[in-house]
């Protein structure tokens, strides 16, 4: 079906009660937001197996290739990991209009049903270029029936709307976890139409992996770990005008999150060593919501330069919540000082987590724009019962020089309105925002109050999108020094 943003209606238990006559009609679904522009609800999920807690929606990523915009999310989240599909929602005309579905062949609860995978995961969004295709990657969980074997997939679309059957990119008989797609998009690059999927092999205790296809999806090559057979989760890889590729991850040191990167200068056949950017001071945010891998949100300029954020509490006092930290790197390997990236004062209570970082692809340097979205709690301080998640965002139009303040765009919303999980209240591991001209266009996962024991939570954008205009807060917060976590890091699992 599809959603535009004509219509608003009010953000009110009114929203669940319409919901099937503003289906039947193909008016949208939108609120309004606390400040900024309207919210457009681009999916729901349709399904009703009792298995899975209808109805919700968690995770999506995005990708945007000119005027299309590709989200894909988790629909039907299970308690216990996984979910009932995969959904998706398209926009071919830069956001204006959005068309929604579900991957066939995934699951029993498909169409057509699959007979192998009884669960799937963890959407990633690409675009290859060269072949003219779009990938959705996921994992396909407990195939034939085996609860300790999961593998990653790929869909395969050449318009965004119409998706192939799942294609393996790995079935090692492993429990792989939190895939990652990118392609390599630049004409000039001599391995233009590589695409680059990343995985971590939870059996072998997360050790990072990596798989290439140079024939936009349909085949992949066998994984291959770091040079130093580094171990980690949640990886990014971005490919740079000349063909290099940058993988920022979470990587693990003991107890302790690290953010790591790692590159290849030959199109996949070998990676490098992991590089250390940042000892991650983690604080996990308040009220059992799910939060517990800092993971890392990566884009990449025009020029090549690669921007990470990740939400790290090193900045205020006794770690007490988390800020948002920026570096960035031309090579993977030299990196930034960390700047915290000034949303609230220090000291302020506010809990950021979560992010969703985008840099448009045609500016780079000082110029760069880049927007940020991302989870929060105005008082860190809180109880899962006391909690008010909210969602912000913030942009830079000078690289992450200066920052408009914490804006915010939605929220908030009681933690008991969320799916929830074995690592408890879930929005998802990530969430995601990708320019589509000057605008960004975030996807992410919004609640209201559930009618009785059915919820409503779905995929959210904001119409018109997010610009990066003038900003006055100054990025003046740096340092070199890292803080540690107190978590085990150990061989950790995510689905």
């Amino acid at each position: 079906m599809s959603r535009d943003g004509a219509g608003r209606l009010g953000w009110s238990g009114l929203l669940s009660t319409v919901f099937a006559i503003a289906v039947a009609l193909g008016f949208s679904l939108t609120a309004a937001a606390s400040s900024g522009g309207s919210l457009l609800q681009i999916s729901s999920d349709p399904y009703a197996n009792a298995t899975s807690q209808h109805r919700t929606e968690v995770e999506p990523d995005t990708f945007a290739a000119g005027s299309t915009i590709v989200s894909a999310f988790q629909v039907g989240r299970f308690f216990s990991g996984g979910a009932s599909n995969i959904g998706f929602a398209t926009s071919t005309n830069g956001g204006k209009r959005w068309t929604d579905g579900f991957l066939p062949g995934t699951t029993p609860f498909s169409t057509p049903v699959s007979a192998v995978y009884a669960r799937v995961s963890d959407p990633s969004v690409a675009f290859d270029a060269k072949h003219g295709v779009w990938l959705i990657s996921f994992l396909g969980l407990f195939p034939n029936g085996s609860g300790a074997v999961v593998d990653v997939l790929v869909s395969r679309s050449t318009d965004g709307l119409s998706w192939s059957q799942p294609v393996v990119v790995n079935a090692d008989g492993h429990f792989n976890d939190k895939n990652w797609t990118a392609c390599d998009n630049s004409p000039s690059s001599p391995f233009y139409g590589n695409c680059y999927t990343e995985f971590d092999d939870n059996t072998l205790g997360d050790l990072i992996q990596m798989s290439t296809s140079s024939d936009g999806g349909q085949t992949w090559g066998a994984a291959l770990p770091t040079a130093n057979n580094a171990h980690g989760i949640g990886g990014q890889p971005l490919v740079q005008p000349d063909g290099n590729v940058i993988v920022p991850i979470n990587g693990f040191a003991g107890q302790n999150f690290l953010v790591v990167a790692f590159t290849s200068s030959d199109g996949g056949a070998s990676w490098s060593k992991t590089n250390i950017v940042a000892r991650v001071g983690f604080h996990h945010a308040a009220g059992g919501i799910r939060d517990s891998i800092p993971l890392p949100s990566a884009e990449m300029d025009a020029a090549g330069t690669v921007y990470v954020v990740w939400q790290d509490c090193r900045f205020e006092p006794t770690c007490n919540a988390s800020d948002l930290l920026l570096s960035t790197s031309t090579d993977g390997k030299k990196w930034s000082k960390l700047t915290r990236v000034p949303l609230d004062p220090v000291g302020s209570g506010v809990d950021h987590f979560i992010p969703g970082l985008a840099v448009d692809p045609s500016t780079s340097g000082e110029a760069a724009h880049l927007v940020v979205t991302f989870y929060y709690y105005p008082d860190a301080n809180c109880t899962s019962s006391t909690c008010q998640l909210d969602l912000g965002y913030s942009a830079s139009a000078n690289g992450g020089a200066t920052w408009t303040s914490n804006t915010q765009l939605a929220g908030p919303m009681s933690l008991n309105w969320l799916a929830n999980t074995t690592q408890g209240f879930m929005v998802g591991d990530y969430i995601s925002t990708s320019f589509s001209g000057a605008p960004a266009y975030p996807a992410f996962a919004l609640a209201n109050a559930p009618s009785g024991s059915i919820f409503d939570e779905a995929t959210y954008t904001v119409t018109g999108g997010l610009s990066a205009g003038a900003s006055a807060n100054k990025a003046t917060d740096r340092t070199d020094a890292g803080s540690t976590d107190t978590l085990s890091a150990s061989s950790v699992t995510a689905q």
